[in-house]
């Protein structure tokens, strides 16, 4: 579609080189009139009199105007549609960190998918993935971003209307950063930094310079959440036990002075701070209130609330009124639920931001953003997300939205269709799992991983026919696969893995079955079987590879590659223990006269929860480090 764009274009030219591809337009003085305005107020566009206008405030509007303008116009002569922004600022979080780090490239394509979308706000979630000169090991073989990287990124972002913002931490969740001898002073406990230590701070110095000078932006995200054992480790036996709110407030003071120094305005994840709010929180006053002194010891930062596991609004409701009586307003940041295993969990991530938004727009929240964590590995493909990447975005510019509505956008966004895209939640959303997948069963990943011969999970998953299910998804998303020609690798990766389990899943049953019952030739039938399997599974994998090396940096995949591997491999010695067991040479298969029982640990096993752990306890009741 030629299109002749006039008015307030200047602002956006750069920008709009970059999508007119993806929007499937071309600018032309001999193509269709559009009237660019730029105005305070909504997103209106239109179409009349054989011409057409478009009206915007923020640079991202207009990316997300343009896209309405062309979608309304592929299929109306004539419209008027107006959206009004429900928030300040509606973004992403992308994780970094846990394994796969995007390529610039794909970063590039997440933001012309965010701006098309209307999202204006991307957070790089960097733990040890961004290069710290002073400290060559942090993040040492890990596919760290360079600085230049870093700023070719913002500037790219910049033409588009979106502003990134550094997000790192500054207390825990740095395992692999200090896993190395030169942090052995200023780390307290594997994964949380020394407090009270100066050289702490001056690494820590070293890092918000590093992450933070690459952008325009001056807000910078510092992290801290989730450090329970702060203080509990090499400062317990330095200076004994301390009052946990104590220390995070001072930790934290000593890095806002860090970050004022830089001219940085830091937020942090709130969690740490709970305590504070608990029916029998040891911190209120004998009237059940926070003390105002307590709150005031609370350094400057904004507080972002994290939560991605209600589909209940009041639970909301009620913690973002929790915040406010610390005097802060907080930043909501919900979830896409790309780390549920190796499938997306749809289901919990549209309930819970439905849930959430709504809590959101009713409490006057202003600031949103959807996280993409790659918990364990990263094994789910981030692209995954951008389904909940739409909802989030309709929810932006509409007070109400129906999936229909989310739909329609995300075909003309992504390219893709929605209710195909939708199926994924099926690998783990199986027969055993309740609605919705609220009590995030990895079906797909415990039954991929999971030893033949110790089948950890062959009793929960007994009764469920899992294999016949996996089999009848297989035709359909290889139907998917044709219906969204973009997205082929995608679903052939997903096809593939369905088709491994249908034979996979079960077969730890048959095999044990067979062998109580010395079904001479139905084990010589599974030995035909798991080498079908093993075939399987090496493709399982090539497919997996061609997915995230058009997606992600090499450096992680060894540990994906690994996973397979043992799969693969650990086939071969169940072939040979069977083989030898047919042939005599061994009177009995210890790993199958032992009786299964039901996997229960570290995670509770619920009902409507089919298993879910990480890979280490997946495929051994052994240890691998020690």
């Amino acid at each position: 579609m030629k299109l002749h764009l006039t008015g307030a274009t200047a602002a956006v030219a750069d920008g709009l080189k970059l999508v007119l591809e993806s929007i499937g337009i071309q600018l032309s003085p001999d193509g269709y009139p559009v009237q660019i305005r730029k105005q305070n107020g909504p997103i209106r566009v239109v179409n009349q009199s054989d011409s057409g206008q478009i009206y915007f405030e923020k640079t991202v509007h207009f990316f997300r105007a343009v896209g309405l303008w062309v979608e309304h116009f592929q299929n109306e002569v004539e419209f008027d549609v107006t959206e009004v922004p429900q928030f300040d600022m509606s973004g992403v979080m992308l994780d970094a960190s846990r394994n796969a780090v995007p390529t610039m490239a794909e970063v590039e394509n997440l933001l012309r998918r965010m701006a098309v979308m209307g999202l204006d706000t991307l957070m790089l979630y960097t733990e040890d993935t961004y290069e710290v000169k002073e400290h060559p090991y942090f993040g040492y073989m890990r596919g760290r971003y360079t600085a230049e990287e870093l700023t070719s990124l913002d500037d790219y972002a910049a033409k588009l209307g979106v502003e990134m913002i550094p997000c790192i931490q500054t207390l825990g969740h740095l395992r692999e950063a200090l896993k190395w001898n030169y942090a052995a002073d200023i780390r307290d406990t594997d994964d949380i930094l020394l407090v009270e230590e100066p050289k702490t701070y001056e690494f820590l110095e070293n890092c918000i310079k590093a992450a933070s000078e690459p952008f325009r932006t001056k807000r910078i995200h510092i992290g801290m959440d989730e450090t329970f054992q702060l203080g509990l480790g090499k400062y317990l036996q330095q200076h004994g036990y301390e009052n946990h709110i104590d220390l995070m407030n001072r930790h934290l003071q000593e890095v806002v002075t860090i970050t004022e120094k830089h001219g940085l305005k830091p937020m942090i994840w709130s969690d740490m701070y709970f305590p504070l709010f608990a029916e029998d929180s040891k911190y209120k006053d004998e009237n059940g209130k926070i003390p105002e002194e307590l709150i005031a010891q609370i350094p400057d930062v904004e507080l972002v609330y994290w939560n991605y596991y209600s589909q209940d609004q009041e639970v909301y409701e009620t913690d973002f009124h929790r915040h406010m009586l610390l005097g802060k307003t907080p930043i909501f940041a919900g979830g896409a639920w790309t780390w549920n295993g190796i499938a997306p969990n749809y289901g919990k991530a549209i309930v819970t931001t439905e849930a959430a938004i709504a809590a959101c727009k009713k409490e006057g929240i202003k600031e949103v953003f959807v996280t993409m964590w790659g918990d364990n590995g990263a094994e789910t493909p981030f692209s995954t997300s951008l389904p909940i990447l739409q909802l989030f975005a309709e929810h932006t510019y509409h007070q109400e939205v129906t999936l229909e509505q989310v739909a329609k956008r995300f075909e003309f966004c992504s390219e893709g269709h929605f209710d195909d895209f939708m199926m994924l939640k099926r690998l783990d959303e199986t027969p055993g799992v309740m609605k919705d997948n609220m009590n995030t069963s990895m079906t797909s990943k415990v039954l991929l991983y999971q030893d033949i011969l110790i089948g950890l999970y062959d009793e929960n998953i007994r009764g469920l026919s899992l294999g016949e299910h996996y089999q009848k998804l297989v035709p359909e998303l290889e139907k998917a696969k044709k219906n969204n020609p973009g997205w082929a690798s995608l679903f052939g990766f997903y096809e593939q893995l369905a088709r491994v389990l249908s034979e996979k899943a079960e077969i730890g049953l048959r095999l044990t079955e067979a062998y109580k019952e010395k079904d001479y030739q139905q084990m010589k039938s599974i030995l035909v079987k798991l080498d079908v399997i093993q075939t399987n599974v090496d493709l399982l994998r090539q497919k997996h590879r061609k997915v995230w090396f058009a997606a992600y940096k090499p450096f992680g995949w060894e540990v994906i590659d690994i996973r397979y591997g043992g799969v693969i491999t650990r086939i071969d010695s169940v072939k040979y223990r069977i083989n030898e067991w047919l042939d005599g040479r061994m009177t009995s298969l210890e790993e199958l006269e032992e009786k299964r029982l039901r996997h229960d640990g570290p995670w509770e096993v619920v009902d409507g929860l089919v298993g879910g752990n990480v890979y280490h306890r997946i495929v051994t009741a052994g240890n691998f480090s020690l």
